[in-house]
């Protein structure tokens, strides 16, 4: 485990109304985001429904987005149990008050709440309002967004159209990716450092070109806010990720596909593996010498990013000899779903070439509960940053030359681990493996 490196900073949180992890009887607050008594009224917010009677367009791409899955995620309410149970409900709103901030501000999310008595509104998750009524960003991280319930609706066409619906008004905050930090960097009660893509793209060689967040995951394209308005640049608003909705039903059909195609086109174009021989040739019975180069070609952010600590990436390496016999191989699965490989692995497999990260508790060990983590250990590849892996491959059960050797970047929203301790084994089959990248080289085998 000690291979990973690279410890994330460990950042105090300020936890506004009081909480201490050192306390759990205690309810955990945020005079912002989980405040201890109501700051906004549900009904002041309208649902995506009814924004969607006049922008069609945006309300079809939100309905399929990660945003419309955020509170009906299978994976997440499980995580939220699991929470629940451990803190007596006490720390109930941490999770909420990203997943669904109109909510937790609203007051329905109480210790020990339960998902089925919610209102629809609290259900919608990131719904159309809890974006654009943000009239501010008080910090760019755990739901940092001040809402402003009875303000116009803001967003980043300059000059907007009178609409009697409602008032609008020019945002600059919705172009710029600090907006999108509010809620997507994360950090745990203890200050730990959980996920961090804006802090990624801080450094960045996209940040350094003044390329938002925005310009890649809601890109543009020339349209109608509303029917018969005026031809303007609009925004997609459906926030192509790394992950494909487990939940059946959340999709139609045919979004499910259109989303799947989507993933697999944003995946394939963010990283790229070579795979090279120090040597064209060996002898029979020594050992080759394979060179895994990976490189992050994402300017914005690394890959993997977000929550690295349920991602799967990694390099699968299958070396065959000339009847096409596996001589060597390491990232293949096994009996449980998940790729072999480690220190320990015996003849013929080898280290685990993984990218990402994972959660170390107060004695080192791994964790799958971000609040039971001490530590947070990542080796996820930087901006356009690039790694080299060397493998050393015996031979000795080559039945003769040439060898060939594949290497496959693989990538995983979940693992099926992690799927099975939250007791959705019957997810694990829904889980896909998408293919990031492959390379091939050959080495001859000489006589001994």
């Amino acid at each position: 485990m000690k291979t990973l490196h690279t410890i994330l900073t460990l950042i105090p949180l300020a936890c506004g109304g009081g909480g201490s992890p050192s306390d759990p009887d205690e309810l955990l607050a945020d005079a912002l985001s989980m405040p201890r008594e109501p700051t906004v009224a549900l009904d002041g917010f309208a649902s995506a429904e009814q924004c969607g009677l006049c922008h069609e367009a945006h309300y079809r791409e939100w309905s399929a987005s990660g945003h419309a899955y955020a509170m009906i995620d299978p994976v997440f309410r499980a995580f939220v149990a699991v929470r629940q149970e451990h803190y007596g409900g006490k720390q109930d709103m941490f999770c909420l008050q990203c997943h669904s901030p109109i909510g937790t501000r609203g007051g329905e999310i109480v210790p020990g709440f339960d998902f089925a008595e919610l209102q629809p509104i609290t259900l919608e998750g990131v719904t159309c309002e809890s974006c654009h009524k943000v009239a501010s960003l008080a910090r760019p991280y755990n739901s940092g967004h001040v809402l402003e319930p009875g303000g116009p609706m803001r967003g980043t066409i300059v000059e907007p159209a009178v609409s009697a619906a409602h008032e609008s008004r020019f945002s600059p905050l919705h172009g710029d990716a600090s907006f999108c930090a509010g809620c997507h960097d994360l950090r745990e009660v203890s200050g730990l450092v959980l996920e961090r893509p804006y802090g990624e793209w801080q450094g960045s060689p996209a940040a350094a070109a003044g390329v938002q967040c925005q310009g890649c995951h809601m890109p543009g394209y020339e349209g109608q806010a509303v029917a018969g308005g005026p031809t303007r640049t609009l925004h997609r608003h459906a926030w192509i990720g790394a992950g494909i909705p487990l939940l059946e039903g959340f999709l139609t059909a045919d979004e499910e596909a259109s989303v799947r195609a989507d993933v697999k086109r944003l995946l394939a174009g963010a990283a790229r593996v070579d795979i090279a021989a120090v040597a064209t040739s060996v002898r029979a019975g020594d050992v080759v010498d394979l060179l895994v180069t990976v490189e992050n070609n994402i300017s914005g952010h690394n890959f993997p990013t977000g929550s690295t600590f349920n991602r799967q990436a990694w390099i699968e390496v299958v070396v065959r000899d000339g009847d096409d016999r596996i001589v060597f191989a390491t990232g293949t699965l096994d009996a449980r779903g998940e790729p072999r490989g480690s220190s320990r692995a015996g003849p013929g497999e080898g280290e685990l070439l993984r990218l990402g990260s994972i959660l170390l508790d107060a004695r080192g060990e791994p964790v799958l509960f971000p609040w039971r983590a001490t530590e947070h250990v990542s080796n996820a590849l930087g901006p356009l940053g690039e790694r080299v892996f060397r493998l050393r491959v015996p031979t000795t059960r080559a039945a003769r030359g040439p060898l060939s050797a594949e290497a496959r970047v693989l990538f995983r929203a979940f693992s099926p681990t992690a799927l099975r301790a939250l007791g959705l084994d019957e997810y694990v089959t829904r889980l896909e493996i998408h293919e990031v990248s492959r390379d091939r080289t050959s080495v001859e085998l000489r006589p001994p």
